[in-house]
């Protein structure tokens, strides 16, 4: 069952209670009139429900490695943040020791490198040329002739001009090297900077992942050594347990747990020296300083249901109890139930419960499982008419009028609706009869004494 809506209790005023009177009709069969009257209906949605505790952490294992220390016991109260156990890991520390390495060689690359690269010789290059040129001219002017003279240092003009639109091609191509050689420096220096960014973000990672070693408790509450829910537990692999063993003790211990078999059954309760692995659960802690429930209502009932709606619960475990409870949220996310249909979890607080001889009731624990009572809708002093008399006609609701002693049919609208009583919203009037058993034995005109 999901939910389903059943019978409230109806308070009836004194003036308004029903008269009803047996009657027969259409054949002898029993049909029964009643008067409509006032009354009060409560219109509850049931559903089944989970008793959950205001946290419940699972705590892992960060690395592989065994429990080098278990500083908690089954049972033991603990506060956020204390020391639960430490998880000896080698891998972990290995790794630590990797990451500090590459980063002190990404640090010594980063600053080995010499200055950028330049173009030498071009100074020394013009001085000679001057010198040359000032050899050439002096020797030309002590040309006795004129005309040869005059051609001579034209000739050495000529050279100078031709050296210096070669001196200044060779400056262009030296700047644009030079802007090249630049472009790479900053290039490597860029990728230096990188590799370092990355290696000192893996150290952080490493660190982080030892001092993880040491596993803190998440929230306040209460230790469960136990595997949770849902982590494996009951065998693990000989092969793993052996490896944990020193090597003198290997061949022997394989042959106690049967030589290569694939696992062997062991004690899966948390203790020191137990072989853990990454991201296994390896115990719990439950805050249940505060109850509450957590219910499955149907997709047909859930637009009925507000937070504020009053609630009652009874625990499978306490049947004879029933414990206050109301609405505190509806998750809008649908889910699928185990018959396959549509289900809301609707959560409720869980407040004191009393037992039907009047006594406190005790204290759930998280997990048991409860069925919840919503009180969804109530109308109170309203026209009211026993839920039998109500009959499908089509899409819509009806009921059989007895007028003048004939049957005639009559559509209504209904509002709550109780097992045993149901609102009349609009369609019947204080004081009239309606067929109230037999309804599917009357038809329009009968004669219904």
């Amino acid at each position: 069952m999901i939910s389903r809506r059943h019978p409230a209790a109806l308070a009836l005023t004194a003036a308004a209670v029903l008269a009803v009177a047996g009657c027969s009709g259409g054949g002898g069969s029993d049909i029964e009139v009643a008067r409509v009257g006032r009354a009060t209906v409560t219109e509850v949605v049931e559903a089944p429900a989970t008793v959950t505790a205001r946290a419940s952490a699972t705590v892992s294992s960060p690395a592989d490695g065994s429990v080098a220390e278990l500083r908690v016991q089954e049972g033991q109260q603990v506060r956020a943040g204390q020391v639960l156990l430490r998880v000896e890991s080698p891998a972990a520390r290995r790794a630590l020791r990797q990451a500090k390495k590459a980063d002190a060689r990404a640090a010594s690359a980063a600053t080995s490198g010499g200055g950028p690269v330049t173009l030498a010789g071009a100074a020394r290059a013009d001085a000679q040329a001057s010198r040359a040129f000032a050899r050439a001219r002096r020797a030309a002017q002590r040309i006795p002739d004129p005309a040869a003279r005059r051609q001579a240092l034209s000739a050495l003009q000529v050279s100078q001009s031709q050296y210096r639109a070669a001196r200044s091609a060779a400056d262009r191509a030296a700047a644009q090297l030079a802007a090249g050689l630049g472009s790479l420096s900053d290039a490597v220096a860029a990728l230096s900077s990188a590799q370092r960014v990355q290696t000192r973000a893996a150290v952080a990672v490493a660190k982080q992942s030892v001092a993880a070693l040491v596993v803190r408790s998440p929230v306040d509450g209460t230790v469960s050594l136990s595997p949770p829910a849902g982590a494996a537990s009951g065998s693990l692999d000989a092969s793993a347990l052996v490896g944990q063993l020193p090597e003198s003790l290997q061949g022997q211990a394989g042959s106690l747990l049967g030589g290569s078999g694939p696992t062997s059954s062991v004690d899966a309760v948390l203790a020191e020296g137990r072989p853990v692995s990454r991201g296994q659960g390896l115990l719990t802690v439950t805050d249940a300083s505060q109850l509450s429930l957590t219910a499955q209502v149907d997709e047909t009932d859930v637009l009925l249901v507000t937070p504020g709606v009053p609630a009652s619960a009874e625990l499978d475990a306490v049947p004879d109890a029933t414990y206050e409870s109301s609405v505190t949220s509806i998750d809008p996310t649908p889910s699928q139930s185990s018959r396959g249909g549509v289900t809301y979890v609707v959560r409720l607080s869980l407040g004191r419960g009393m037992s039907a001889a009047g006594a406190a009731a005790p204290t759930p624990r998280p997990g048991m499982s409860a069925v919840v009572d919503l009180d969804v809708r109530t109308a109170r002093d309203t026209v009211a008419v026993p839920a039998a008399a109500v009959f499908r006609d089509g899409r819509r609701d009806a009921v059989w009028v007895v007028l003048n002693g004939r049957a005639r049919e009559r559509q209504v609208r209904l509002g709550a609706q109780g097992e045993s009583r149901v609102q009349v919203v609009e369609g019947l009037k204080i004081g009239e009869h309606v067929v109230v058993r037999g309804a599917d034995q009357v038809r329009a005109g009968d004669e219904v004494p």
